[in-house]
């Protein structure tokens, strides 16, 4: 059973293979691009894990592709209908793409693989907890998503046991853990989806002085890690823009342009934006241990490369072992479509040989 698991259009592209439930090849379509994030479809991966494994276009069984773009698509109309007449530019310059491309996903695919096997689609953040379970040393787990956001989802966990994830709670957009630490890496000065490293980098440098002002008016974090974000304050939901002139009036002053001289303020916001994810986090791991009872954790999603938290949660969270998927971002929801695939076929198959015994 030769299964293809791709990411694909929005950042960090990539392509992985599993055969007979075992990963034997996976790459990211920037190796060979050379273009950071590259987003395109993946068929320099897709090529790769092929010619690694020794197979063809015509061998594959299934191919999953990592969420599903009309929930997806759902949410951004929704959004926009929600802020309408506001983001307007936004409206018009996003509509093209999935209009022309990211609505057909199913005939991309078929059209550049010149492949017509079944294309299973998992949600997003389903992708990310196979990612996390499936390849860990454990038997039975808790699991922990965080990312930007999916189609809705933007945070979730639930357990996951030999063959199976079940999960049992989420955080929906545009409240969003993710979103916020990009929000601080744009108004810093660098690039979202991209340069989220720099902020946890550039926080042991700063102080925390921010830190109150964004638990008081930005996020409302409650103790068990679930939260809401202040919505008046950001831009994302309908813009082009992370924040908004609210945003900047609270942190006094415009964003900074990028590639200007850093300075201690942007360490400081670094420090404290840092700092609130860190406490969330934590309280997440601690609400999850409670829940569940279980004592490991897997971690995905694309907040769970931040390994400052991931840090404190091994040091100070309840759970005795943790595990962290290594491309835990969309990259490595290839990985996870390609593995949650593989369940679904053999719940199938068990489901069908159940059938024909009764």
């Amino acid at each position: 059973m030769n299964i293809l698991g791709i990411s694909a259009f929005y950042h960090d592209s990539a392509a992985c293979l599993v055969q007979d439930g075992k990963i034997v090849s996976a790459a990211q379509e920037e190796r060979f691009t050379r273009k950071k994030h590259d987003s395109s479809f993946p068929k320099n991966a897709i090529g790769y894990c092929l010619e690694n494994s020794g197979l063809g276009k015509g061998d594959l069984d299934f191919v999953a592709f990592y969420d599903k773009p009309f929930l997806k698509f759902e949410r951004i109309l929704e959004t926009y209908l929600a802020y309408a007449p506001l983001g307007i530019r936004s409206f018009i310059t996003s509509m093209p793409v999935w209009i022309k491309r990211k609505l057909w996903t199913k005939e991309v695919i078929r059209g550049d693989l010149g492949c017509d096997c079944p294309i299973i689609f998992p949600e997003h953040h389903e992708s990310h907890a196979a990612s996390a379970f499936f390849p860990s040393p454990f038997q039975e787990a808790a699991f922990l998503t965080v990312d930007g956001v999916g189609e809705w989802t933007t945070s979730s966990y639930g357990v996951g046991k030999d063959n199976e994830i079940d999960i049992s709670a989420e955080i929906r957009f545009p409240h969003s853990l993710g979103l916020l630490y990009s929000a601080f890496t744009y108004y810093t000065g660098f690039k979202v989806n991209s340069g989220e490293y720099k902020i946890m980098g550039l926080a042991p440098y700063g102080e925390p002085k921010y830190k109150d002002l964004i638990l008081s008016e930005l996020i409302d974090l409650k103790e068990d890690g679930s939260f809401k974000l202040n919505m008046d304050y950001f831009g994302y939901g309908f813009g082009l823009r992370m924040t908004n002139r609210r945003f900047e009036k609270l942190f006094g002053g415009p964003p900074r342009r990028p590639e200007s001289l850093l300075t201690q303020r942007e360490m400081d916001l670094s420090r404290s934006v840092q700092e609130v994810t860190e406490e969330a986090m934590l309280r997440m791991a601690r609400h999850i241990h409670k829940q569940t009872g279980q004592e490991n954790l897997c971690l995905a999603g694309g907040v769970a490369l931040n390994c400052v938290a991931n840090g404190r949660i091994l040091r100070e969270g309840p759970f005795e072992n943790i595990w962290i998927q290594p491309a835990a971002g969309d990259a490595g929801g290839a990985l996870g479509a390609a593995l949650f695939a593989r369940r679904e076929l053999a719940r199938r198959e068990q489901q069908a040989s159940e059938e024909v015994v009764q």
